[in-house]
């Protein structure tokens, strides 16, 4: 950790703090590599995949955006009322459960009442409980009022000891998880309510997802009547609009009007505090038909991408509940890093975890979007591993000729990269120095991939593994010049007449 500069006057505690960047990655990947930022698909951004009400037909018919911003542009000139009554009685209203209006703290998105929280509660050297992985801003806050942050694993978040309970001021709780994609029972957070209580811990839960996966699970109700249960809820995923920041938190009446008298007057302008009120007063709340479709959606898309994801050799998808995946990347050839980067370059982005506590470069997140961009992600997947393969290939190459100009073998019996090789072969290159010829006179073809889309199948081409073709294309590359034109030169003076 580097050393602290005592030379500034702010606190030490917040000094190698790492800012939040994300919001900036379309722009920036459209500049480094030439996309127009309208082509650019983000899958690594876990916004509902239906889109907003506005856009679509799911939503109440009265939801005219262009009606609502006139209306709010109208009171621009004057300071937002700072009770917010109307936004207060809507979010009351969308989660029912009976939640009141003097349960709701509004919030300019989940980190502002994330902050809220940590500031209010934590003091220096609190002890504050954060299942690993999960979402960054739980740590990112509470390090800045200068709390010890505990770890824990999600699996344990059920079976947290008392031992810790006691000693925690704070225990937060993503639920459906962020990651992991996991979704706690009502009936388990309900126990790890009633123990949290016992031992005077703040059982903060996250719900920002929970419109997307499975509202009958949210404890909103148990806040609202329980003074060491806080629940976040969060307008930016649900809604799909990322860019008005607006969200809520549900406390008991005591809690709520102290974190209320607390916040910072008028986070909310009459922009956000207007479409937020319009959003949440949609009929039928949770369980309105924009909502329902959208689970229904989510689910199908979730099914189909998870399946087409398990078709590629070396990454394993979890198992979750919302509109997004969590895949294992630690058997694929490229680790989070080097995948995220390679989709990037094409206009695909996926979120990678390695800023995830505990994760390493072991995993990405991928949003489940609708079929047409599912299909493409998948599609473009398949593109990213041709390009890799033929990079390898290039690579092996020139290691392979380096090696036997030293007087090295270079076989091997067994390959993992391409689907032309077969177990017990021994084979001189390894790979295809012509991969992919697409000459269907090798015996090869052009075949569906099982992740979608097409390639080149070279599984009925058997003359590169003749020994002596094998020698003969060998002779060739050793010889002086162009790599590149004596892979020609092979294939005219060898391969072709082969043919």
């Amino acid at each position: 950790m580097p050393e602290k500069d005592r030379t500034l006057p702010l606190k030490s505690n917040i000094q190698n703090l790492i800012p939040c960047t994300h919001g900036g990655l379309i722009k920036k990947t459209a500049q480094q590599h030439g996309i127009p930022e309208p082509e650019i698909l983000d899958l690594s951004a876990s916004l509902n995949p239906m889109g907003s009400p506005f856009e679509h037909p799911a939503g109440s018919p009265y939801l005219d955006l262009q009606k609502i911003l006139q209306k709010a542009i109208g009171q621009t000139n004057q300071y937002p009322d700072n009770r917010y009554i109307e936004f207060r009685t809507a979010a009351a209203r969308f989660i029912g459960m009976g939640v009141q209006p003097d349960n709701i703290i509004p919030g300019n998105g989940s980190s502002e009442i994330i902050r809220l929280i940590a500031e209010c509660a934590i003091e220096k050297d609190d002890i504050v409980l954060i299942p690993q992985p999960t979402f960054a801003e739980y740590e990112q806050q509470c390090r800045i009022f200068g709390a010890n942050i505990h770890y824990t694993r999600q699996d344990d978040i059920t079976n947290i000891t008392d031992k810790l309970l006691e000693k925690a001021k704070i225990f937060f709780v993503c639920n459906p998880n962020n990651p992991t994609g996991t979704l706690i029972s009502r009936k388990d957070i309900q126990v790890l309510a009633q123990r949290c209580e016992k031992h005077r811990t703040l059982l903060f839960v996250d719900e920002a997802f929970i419109e997307l996966s499975d509202p009958a699970q949210s404890i909103a109700d148990i806040a609202a009547g329980n003074d060491y249960v806080f629940v976040l809820r969060s307008l930016t995923k649900s809604f799909a609009i990322p860019g008005i920041r607006i969200g809520f938190g549900v406390a008991s009446p005591k809690m709520a009007e102290m974190l209320d008298a607390a916040r910072l007057p008028w986070n909310l302008g009459s922009i956000p505090d207007t479409i937020g009120t319009e959003l949440l007063d949609m009929d039928g709340g949770c369980n309105s038909r924009y909502f329902i479709e959208s689970r229904e959606l989510i689910k199908k898309e979730r099914e189909y991408l998870t399946q087409r994801i398990i078709d590629i050799r070396g990454l394993s998808p979890l198992s979750g509940s919302v509109n997004y995946i969590l895949v294992d990347v630690s058997d694929f050839l490229m680790d989070s890093v080097e995948l995220t980067q390679r989709l990037a370059s094409h206009g695909i982005l996926i979120r990678d975890c390695s800023s995830f506590h505990s994760f390493g470069n072991d995993h990405v997140r991928i949003a489940v979007r609708t079929r047409d961009e599912n299909y493409r992600f998948v599609d473009m997947f398949g593109e990213v591993l041709n390009e890799w393969a033929k990079q390898h290939a290039e690579e092996k190459l020139k290691s392979t000729l380096q090696a036997v100009a030293k007087g090295t073998h270079t076989g091997r019996d067994t390959c993992e990269y391409y689907p032309c090789h077969f177990e017990d072969q021994n084979c001189t290159f390894c790979f295809c120095p012509f991969y992919a010829c697409e000459d269907e006179r090798t015996g090869g073809k052009c075949i569906e991939r099982s992740s979608g889309g097409r390639v080149w199948s070279c599984v009925d081409c058997h003359i590169i593994h003749n020994p002596e073709v094998a020698q003969r294309i060998l002779d060739i590359l050793m010889e002086d010049g162009n790599t590149e034109d004596n892979l020609v030169k092979a294939w005219e003076q060898v391969v072709e007449p082969l043919l």
